[in-house]
């Protein structure tokens, strides 16, 4: 059974790849592609279901495999190494068989709640996708396997947020929940790094073995690498208000993505770098602060709202936030248990959500009498405590300022310089610095010299005074003398250029640079 290990997240990915082919190969024909969608989309969850059941059946007869290695080696860089290993060790094949088991009933419940749906093999091809990204972060045995599923998680989230992806703002979400989980797989990487560094591999049972090891420093900064990871996929503290986002996606995937499964991956990363958490007890700390944090954010922020699913995924953020405490309290058991059974009820009650709404009798629930009353507890529990407008304000419309200095910087300075055609007149020749025509130090004409926020108006003031002490002081204050010079040199260098550009020339240029080469 253990050599047939790896065909438990294959089957998913496989059949993933299958439906991908065939939508490629036959196009898109609606409702005719449903049945055989479906059959093969159920028929790789079941054998991934079978087997992981198996696989775990055994388990309790002859006890956990713990650490199986197949035979190679995945990955080779020198001295350093990567095996195709799994962990298959009591959590791993509890939470393995609990996540192929949600998965199974979830596409079964797609298969009649997105019929006649145009995107419905689409939404199937990205389901099978995460179920075996999800299994394959489950099993993995070091930290590089689990980063391969951890992409693959994140790369479905992105596709099935963003499942209407003809609205804007649908498109808009998808984007910014992908960018955000970025950041945590920046640190996840870090991570990784620092764990071959000073350790020698990503192995989980090495990093465990070899943790005490690692100086103060070194722990630490190995230790929030991760939670750096952990915290973004999780969606805790500051990372939480992208899930709000995700629910822009079908209600099935925001049972599995948000509910049951991906939300927990963070919990369940910490919890397989226990041994190293035990030798930070700051870095511990931090993650049961920001744990308590994220769980009064989720409350007050369910409290706050009136919609099934948006309460709902509050709340999933609040009891995410209490495994983090547990974890940083050193209560890891309680925090696997917590996690199992939060899947479960958690997934019945997103599935069940559509139904509810359907049923239900009478009007949403009025936000509690004593909130109502705090009326700036209430805007703020209700606005996310800005932490939406924080990041916009702090990182998205200062990088977007840069992007645009840079494309302005590209088109209008070195495009022209290596000389492809710009939108606007840039930086032609040294003549045209020289006499001003085109010049991009001249602020009258709003050229390059512009900026936008304090410090880039403030360079822009700075730039306009030079070239004013330049212009009147320098060039003209003793005389025609030197700009006359310059003239000259600049018309002298035009003439070099349009020599230089002529093919033969060019050609020579060529030739002597690789007589120089050689």
């Amino acid at each position: 059974m253990l050599e047939l290990a790896w065909l438990i997240p294959a089957f998913p990915l496989l059949a993933a790849c299958g439906l991908a082919l065939d939508r490629t190969l036959r196009g898109h024909r609606g409702e005719a592609a449903e049945r055989g969608t479906a059959r093969l989309a159920l028929g790789a969850a079941w054998l991934s279901f079978l087997l992981a059941l198996l696989l775990g059946l055994q388990a309790l007869w002859r006890g956990p495999p713990g650490q199986v290695r197949f035979g190679g080696t995945w990955l080779a860089s020198g001295e350093l190494r990567v095996d195709l290993a799994f962990t298959l060790d009591g959590l791993g094949l509890a939470l393995l068989v609990l996540a192929a088991t949600l998965c199974l009933l979830t596409l079964r419940f797609a298969v009649n709640y997105l019929h006649r749906e145009d995107g419905f093999q689409r939404f199937f091809m990205v389901l099978l996708l995460f179920m075996g990204a999800m299994e394959l972060i489950l099993m993995a045995g070091n930290a590089v396997l689990a980063f391969m599923g951890w992409e693959l998680a994140g790369v479905a989230s992105y596709l099935l947020i963003a499942y209407n992806f003809e609205r804007p703002v649908a498109a808009a979400n998808a984007n910014r929940a992908f960018i955000t989980n970025r950041i945590g797989d920046a640190g996840f990487l870090l991570g990784i790094f620092l764990a071959f560094h000073w350790l020698g591999g990503s192995d989980w049972l090495l990093i465990a073995e070899r943790a005490p090891t690692l100086t103060p420093l070194q722990a630490d900064l190995m230790a929030l690498a991760f939670l750096v990871a952990a915290l973004a996929k999780s969606a805790q503290l500051p990372f939480a208000p992208w899930i709000g986002r995700a629910l822009e996606g079908p209600t099935p995937s925001s049972a599995l993505f948000y509910g049951a499964l991906m939300v927990h991956a963070g919990v369940y990363l910490l919890i397989r770098l226990e041994s190293l958490l035990a030798q930070v007890p700051a870095v511990a700390a931090l993650v049961a602060f920001i744990g308590v944090l994220t769980a009064l954010y989720g409350w007050l922020g369910g409290l706050a709202r009136t919609d099934v699913k948006s309460a709902l995924m509050f709340s999933t953020t609040a009891q995410v936030g209490l495994m983090f405490l547990w974890i940083g309290l050193g209560w890891t058991t309680w925090a696997s248990w917590h996690l199992a059974l939060h899947a479960l009820w958690r997934a019945w009650q997103f599935l069940q959500a559509p139904a509810l709404m359907h049923r239900a009798s009478r009007p949403a629930r009025l936000v509690p009498a004593w909130l109502g009353r705090r009326r700036w507890l209430h805007q703020a529990a209700l606005q996310g405590f800005w932490l939406d407008d924080l990041a916009d304000a702090f990182l998205v419309r200062p990088t977007r300022a840069m992007a645009r200095d840079v494309q302005d910087l590209d088109e209008r300075v070195l495009s022209r310089i290596v000389g492809l055609p710009g939108d606007a007149a840039g930086l032609s020749d040294l003549g045209g610095l020289a006499t001003g025509e085109g010049g991009w130090l001249r602020p009258s004409e709003d050229r390059i010299v512009q900026g936008r926020g304090l410090l880039g108006r403030s360079l822009a003031g700075v730039a306009a005074l030079l070239y004013w002490f330049e212009e009147r002081l320098v060039l003209r204050g003793g005389g025609e003398g030197l700009l006359t010079a310059i003239q000259r040199l600049a018309h002298l260098a035009n003439q070099v250029e349009g020599l230089l550009a002529r093919p033969r020339y060019l050609f020579l240029m060529i030739l002597a640079t690789l007589g120089v080469i050689l």
